[in-house]
């Protein structure tokens, strides 16, 4: 029997919609936790006699016959019991031809309550995202928060909990190994791996894969870095990598889409206008960066900068980064027509470093709640309005 740890932050999310008749897409990088999740909804519903669960996982070979979308319609009408409140999970729908013809059909039926995961970001694109407009509800599982780190490997926040969570990051898998880095490493590294070949080479036909081996070295080294595709371009050529500028944007949306990179517009703070040229970008996972880029201490500030955009985008805020004239703000949240604006700084410990951190934030004129980030212990009063949070405590405790 598989122990199943629950994540009550999803299943609150989900809650408002289980019984409708809304597709519930689950969505997220492999091994977050998304097979784990359906299963945690499967556990919510098998003592009750009057639901009949229909299970598909396809990364199991049991499911190996069902290949396209008249398998998946063939198998689901076997296995429908009438007169029971009938409740379809499909792990990994994507890996099955033409599916979105399936669920299509299956919800103009009315009479199935659905839920399906999958390992990219374009799921319900096309054809399907205009048919199912409205009809269906897109949920993200993300790795593990750092509450969910603690609560997962029973552990307390101290400094030491603390660094392996940033070291190692939060794929939920990691409570059944060794938390040494050859062992965790060599599994986050197999992650990458298969991210690699069955979400993105496979999945867009990618050829030249040098490249985008390159292109992601070259991201988790220029994390919280403005970047572009002619940025790239241009660091490529210098290494006698000739690639042209729509090349790499494609590419990038490749990663993107798959989850191993999370793509940040630049805004203006003023007009609230989106730049087209200039963004950053986060991997999903930090433990996945550092496997990718190494654990380096002068790294230290872009993974604290990786793990303060990662908790903002698990507790469901839209992040941008802030441009205020010559200024950068590191990060603009909106959650429930609110915003909030964070700097972030390894440690203030000058000066300068201080007055840059906090001098952005005071050049914002409007009342909107405003924090920086740093791994510093102290507390006292706000600055001016300013509220200071140590890493540890923005992790537990900012919602």
């Amino acid at each position: 029997m598989v122990k199943i740890i629950s994540r009550d932050y999803y299943i609150k999310k989900i809650s408002p919609f289980i019984g409708k008749n809304l597709i519930k897409v689950i969505i997220g990088q492999r091994r977050v936790g998304k097979s784990y999740f359906l299963l945690q909804l499967v556990n919510l519903f098998k003592e009750d006699n009057d639901v009949n669960i229909i299970y598909i996982n396809k990364e199991s070979v049991k499911f190996k016959e069902i290949k396209n979308y008249i398998d998946l319609l063939q198998y689901i009408e076997k296995n429908v019991i009438m007169n029971k409140d009938n409740k379809i999970f499909i792990d990994e729908i994507q890996d099955i031809n033409d599916f979105e013809k399936a669920l299509r059909s299956l919800q103009a039926d009315e009479e199935y309550d659905i839920y399906c995961s999958g390992s990219n970001a374009d799921l319900l694109s096309g054809e399907l995202a205009t048919f199912l407009s409205g009809r269906y509800i897109e949920i993200t599982i993300y790795p593990l928060s750092y509450n969910e780190f603690l609560h997962f490997f029973d552990l307390s926040d101290n400094n030491e909990t603390y660094n392996k969570y940033i070291k190692y990051g939060g794929h939920p898998y990691l409570i059944h190994l060794e938390l040494t880095d050859e062992v965790v490493f060599d599994y986050i590294n197999n992650i990458y791996s298969t991210i690699l070949l069955k979400d993105i080479v496979t999945r867009y036909s990618v050829r030249n894969i040098y490249f985008l081996e390159n292109l992601v070295s070259f991201i988790a080294d220029n994390i919280g870095s403005l970047v572009s595709a002619k940025k790239i371009s241009d660091y490529l050529k210098s290494q006698d990598i000739k690639i042209s500028t729509n090349v790499v944007l494609n590419y990038l949306t490749f990663l993107t889409n798959a989850f191993l990179v999370n793509r940040v517009k630049r805004e203006n703070v003023e007009g609230k206008k989106i730049f087209e040229i200039g963004e950053k970008y986060y991997f999903n996972d930090i433990g996945l960066r550092n496997s990718i880029s190494g654990y380096k201490v002068q790294d230290k500030a872009k993974i604290l900068e990786n793990v303060v955009y990662n908790h903002l985008i698990s507790h469901g805020y839209k992040v941008t980064v802030g441009k205020l004239k010559d200024r950068e703000i590191d990060f603009i949240c909106k959650k429930n027509n609110e915003e909030t604006y964070i700097q972030v700084a390894y440690k203030l410990d000058d000066e300068s470093t201080i007055n840059r951190e906090y001098g952005n934030l005071l050049r914002i004129k409007n009342n909107y709640p405003k924090i920086v980030v740093s791994t510093d212990d102290f507390e006292g009063n706000t600055f001016k309005g300013i509220t200071h949070f140590n890493i540890r405590k923005f992790l537990s405790e900012f919602e």
